[in-house]
């Protein structure tokens, strides 16, 4: 167990610490760079392979990938200018603008979130009637934290009928592994390929099936940009929309690309995580069938559960039109084959 726990951690550490140099940019006014979400994780493949595979080549842009260190913290690079794009969770991106971030969601390549409990398969957790009377951890300050509360109003569950208890990131698998807890509050595209690298399965309990189905991450760029170099914004656009579906349809060579990049995970357990994500692309909105759209009626529930959970003031005034555009998207649709260039 104790060779397993290492191992946990320095798969983590090999993929926060892993160089992007295939994926790195030359400076210049073609250049743009994204920052993701959280350090390099095999969920992340599609944004290596679409940049390795030259759909941003053709659109003129040399760009740059590189890490993040949670959707807050990619926000703010972007508008501080550090950064010309972000991936970053729809819920940190909407907190932040209500405390005067100027910046948009601009293609939601997340229509579904990825929030979920994840156990161990053989852990007895097999639904989420099995989670009465166990423990589950989680990160102190996260937004699955704060929204706990409307995950336990959708089953019916008091606050005592699941022991919530605090865990840093990097000791939440391990703890898991060594049966500290039960179950990890988590991303299921981060955590399940997890544990699959360590040679386990996990069982996965998504909140949208819940009817918590909340739009998860997308691109964000700063008002400024919008305003000064929108062409390149339509041009990034297109680009991600085409490499991020071509992954999704070549899984295992978006998974080579991207090991190519990143030591330390099988190509099985990148494919997992590669179809985790894309199992995401598509919602059931209004614009479920145009890839990267957002509608109001999904960023008005957006901007409801940031009031009520995750810190927006009440008095921001916030409204979709503030939070997001289309105005940069050339939509593809779900029957599409996207070609490589």
């Amino acid at each position: 167990m104790r060779r397993t726990l290492r191992r946990a951690v320095a798969l983590a550490g090999a993929a926060v610490l892993a160089g992007l140099s295939g994926c790195a940019g030359g400076g210049g006014k073609d250049s743009m760079s994204l920052m993701l979400d959280v350090g390099y994780l095999p969920k992340h493949a599609p944004f290596i392979s679409a940049a390795k595979r030259g759909f941003f080549k053709a659109e003129g842009i040399d760009l740059t990938v590189m890490p993040g260190s949670g959707s807050t913290n990619t926000v703010t690079s972007v508008v501080a200018g550090r950064v010309d794009a972000g991936w970053a969770d729809f819920g940190a991106t909407v907190t932040s603008q209500g405390r005067g971030a100027k910046v948009k969601q601009v293609n939601l390549l997340q229509a579904r979130s990825a929030y979920a409990v994840v156990a161990l398969a053989g852990s007895g957790i097999r639904n989420w009637e099995d989670l009465r009377g166990k423990t589950v951890a989680t990160e102190g300050g996260g937004a699955m934290t704060a929204m706990w509360p409307l995950a336990l109003n959708k089953l019916g569950f008091d606050k005592s009928d699941v022991d919530v208890i605090p865990a840093s990131s990097a000791s939440k698998i391990p703890g898991l592994l060594a049966g500290q807890w039960d179950a990890n509050l988590a991303l299921h595209v981060s955590d399940e390929p997890a544990i699959d690298a360590l040679g386990r399965k996990a069982a996965v309990l998504k909140w949208s099936d819940l009817g918590i189905d909340l739009y998860g991450n997308g691109i964000v760029v700063s008002d400024e940009k919008l305003k000064n170099d929108p062409e390149q914004v339509r041009k990034f656009n297109r680009a991600m929309q085409k490499g991020f579906l071509w992954a999704c349809q070549n899984p295992r060579k978006a998974a080579e690309d991207f090991r190519t990049e990143v030591s330390g995970y099988e190509t099985s357990t990148i494919t997992l995580a590669i179809d985790a994500q894309c199992g995401l692309n598509w919602g059931k909105r209004e614009a479920a069938d145009r890839y990267g759209v957002m509608d109001d009626t999904g960023v008005r529930q957006a901007i409801d559960v940031a009031r009520k959970f995750l810190g927006l003031p009440q008095e921001s005034g916030l409204s979709p039109e503030d939070v997001y555009s289309n105005s940069y998207l050339e939509p593809l649709g779900s029957d599409e084959t996207i070609k490589a260039p």
